[in-house]
């Protein structure tokens, strides 16, 4: 038997964004009274961050007491905390206190981070690339590669995903919309597995494209979709040649001990005052042998240069013991 219940409501019109948050007042809190528990959280800042957290960090403040949010910058301990008072009517305020301080705490602009508190399905990630990549002149290879020349790279993928981006150390902070947070998210993890963004770019540049047709909206895009093969072209490594030892059934001469060689030097039978007298004197002769060595190294600039009669005098000289029979 079919469902009576699908049908068209008269509410449900397409002009309608059923996805669309409207602004959490403090009218809508219809208790009125503050919340039961306190909630806080907190997090740490880099030593670098600390004179411009220290400059931005009132105007944190007067935005964070209008959502009745309280918070506190600690530099002997590096970090920031944010928490919840009696005036905190709005329960979502302190997780994008939060992600706030989450945001400061990783190189964002203030003008640009205190857009999270903003009611229009603005979100953000932080997603960690430091243990993606074991080398680290490859991990550098392969951040680079997210900015790419001048940063274009970076930019096309702003463009495309309609999203604030910025690379800073061992992370990559994101803000904007859910979906494109999850676009920027494959990218990134592809990029330190050695795909290419180029790839990734050209795929979205495809999908909206298609996305402004009205008639491909119910079907699948994948026949419009580039499809790249992985090519891992291995270079051969130079084959290194070892000359092959004459094959003999008798194992190699047993290597004499430690104490062997000692005792043949007489080492062995000396006590422990005649080993260090020894030791002594042999050091004191490296001693001196370096001593004359740079010795000779410093008169070398002061040995005079020979004159041009006395290499004549070697010439003839050199001539004469030729002529004579």
């Amino acid at each position: 038997m079919p469902s009576t219940h699908n049908k068209d409501k008269p509410w449900d019109v397409p002009t309608i964004d059923k996805w669309h948050e409207p602004e959490f007042k403090q009218e809508d809190n219809i208790s009125g009274q503050p919340f039961t528990e306190e909630s806080s959280f907190a997090t740490l800042f880099p030593k670098y961050r600390e004179a411009y957290l220290r400059q931005v960090w009132g105007d944190v403040t007067r935005t964070l007491e209008k959502k009745g949010i309280a918070c506190v910058l600690d530099l002997v301990e590096g970090s920031m905390t944010v928490k919840t008072t009696l005036k905190t009517y709005d329960p979502a305020a302190i997780l994008k206190a939060r992600d706030l301080i989450k945001l400061l705490a990783r190189s964002v602009p203030y003008p640009q981070a205190v857009k999270i508190l903003e009611d229009d399905a603005m979100a953000c990630d932080v997603i960690k690339i430091g243990n993606l990549v074991g080398n680290k002149e490859r991990f550098i290879k392969r951040r680079q590669r997210i900015l790419g020349p001048n940063g274009n790279t970076l930019r096309a993928l702003e463009l495309l995903t309609q999203c604030y981006i910025l690379v800073q150390g061992n992370t990559v902070a994101v803000m904007g919309a859910y979906k494109g947070l999850k676009e920027v998210r494959r990218v990134v993890e592809d990029c330190m597995r050695n795909v290419h963004p180029i790839y990734h770019i050209k795929e979205l540049m495809i999908k909206q494209e298609l996305a402004k047709n009205p008639e491909l909206a119910n079907e699948s895009w994948d026949r419009f979709l580039p499809h790249f093969k992985k090519r891992n072209v291995q270079r051969r490594k130079p084959k290194v040649v070892t000359e092959k030892k004459p094959y003999t059934p008798f194992p190699p001469p047993q290597q004499p001990r430690q104490i062997d060689l000692q005792m043949d030097s007489g080492e062995y039978f000396l006590s422990k005052r005649e080993k260090s007298q020894q030791a002594d004197a042999k050091r004191r002769e490296q001693r001196e042998e370096r001593k004359e060595e740079r010795k000779k190294e410093r008169e070398k600039d002061f040995v005079p240069p020979k004159e041009e009669n006395e290499i004549k005098k070697n010439r003839r000289k050199h001539k004469r013991k030729a002529d004579e029979p």
